[in-house]
């Protein structure tokens, strides 16, 4: 009965300790913390990232547009060129191919 005592705490204790290691090392990749969820922030992270020059690059450029069409200074082509586009206007010199 003695042998069959010694033999099943060291069993407990290894079963025991495997367990736990499973565990943790399902949590240190899979977790909340893990390896897997911060290569899936870094990756969110560039997007965000380029998403954000993307939108500074359109602000900048509507700004310049913006400025162009001030009343401090007048962009004259860019006038005449918004004028065509939205009013559909045409000087009485040239020919319309539609």
């Amino acid at each position: 009965m003695q042998q069959k005592n010694r033999a099943v705490g060291p069993l407990i204790f290894f079963s025991i300790a495997f367990v736990l290691a499973a565990y943790f090392t399902f949590a240190a990749v899979q977790g909340s913390y893990g390896i897997f969820k911060r290569v899936q922030i870094e990756a969110e992270i560039t997007d965000m990232t380029q998403k954000r020059d993307a939108l500074r690059d359109e602000v900048k450029r509507m700004a310049n547009l913006t400025h162009r069409l001030s009343d401090d200074y007048l962009d004259l082509d860019l006038l005449d060129e918004q004028a065509r586009n939205i009013l559909g206007l045409v000087r009485g010199d040239e020919v319309v191919i539609r």
